[in-house]
């Protein structure tokens, strides 16, 4: 499937230790594959550094979201969260059972950091009186939850200085071990690519998500096209003499979707904008 090579001595160099990563030097690449995850080798995530093939190949087949490179399940619709400034913060693919996220976060050398963000995830959910279960996947433990909202699956993959999670949310029913949307989710996750990149991030962080040209700039028009329209919107309009105006419509309110909310489109005009997959 793919051309896979071992990174070079010279690449293995980085100087990310204490607070930014394990600077451990016998901390080995096998070990930290071999950690709550498939060793397959023809089976993702996959390092963008270990891999013969060049991004731009890579990204005739996946979305390239910067950090990471994923494949688009048939009829997966994309949502598109921003942040306050205006940046992209997570990209959601929208399939008709529910909503998958994947995100790149920095990670020491030494493995084990989904088994403690599963622990702290878990004690979150019970902490908001929901139901959390640990199951086994592919790739180890998942965390299954049930919410007054939603239910929630999260998968997470330990790598080499990186960490890969997966949220699953749907509505009742829809994220079980067996359920279509967790098997599109592991299927995406097999063929998923990591780009760690060279420069160093507190463990934990997510890695920085950057949208393709072409959906930057669908989203920008959509932006701009709500803009005018809330702008025509709240313009007084002509009447006859004598006559009041007519009453304006209110523009739709922003609808910002949470990492543990279910599935929702994104109104045109607000921070989470629909794309066409």
């Amino acid at each position: 499937m793919f051309g896979r090579r071992k990174k070079s001595a010279e690449q293995d160099d980085d100087h990310d230790g204490g607070f930014f990563g394990d600077d451990t030097e016998t901390e080995s690449r096998a070990v930290v594959e071999g950690a709550d995850r498939n060793t397959d080798p023809d089976v993702g995530p996959f390092d963008l550094n270990e891999l013969d093939d060049d991004r731009e190949s890579l990204a005739e087949s996946r979305l390239d979201l910067g950090s990471v490179l994923v494949p688009l399940p048939a009829g997966g619709q994309l949502q598109v969260e921003m942040t306050q400034a205006g940046a992209p913060q997570a990209v959601h693919v929208v399939t008709q059972y529910g909503r998958i996220t994947i995100a790149a976060y920095a990670a020491p050398k030494s493995p084990g950091q989904w088994r403690e963000v599963a622990a702290d995830l878990a004690g979150s959910l019970r902490g908001d009186q929901s139901e959390v279960s640990v199951e086994t996947g592919p790739w180890g433990r998942e965390l299954h939850g049930v919410t007054a909202n939603a239910d929630l699956r999260f998968i997470g993959i330990d790598g080499y200085r990186w960490m890969v999670r997966c949220v699953l949310a749907g509505p009742a029913g829809s994220v079980n071990n067996d359920s279509p949307l967790v098997g599109i989710a592991r299927d995406v996750l097999a063929q998923t690519v990591v780009d760690r990149g060279s420069e160093p991030h507190p463990v934990r962080t997510p890695l920085p998500v950057v949208l393709p040209a072409a959906l930057s700039a669908q989203l920008a028009a959509a932006q701009q096209q709500a803009q005018q329209t809330e702008q025509q919107g709240s313009a007084p309009a002509e009447s006859a003499p004598g006559q009041p105006a007519p009453a304006q419509p209110a523009p739709a309110p922003v609808q910002p979707s949470g990492p543990t909310e279910g599935p929702r489109r994104g109104s045109s005009g607000s921070a989470m904008q629909q794309l066409g997959g």
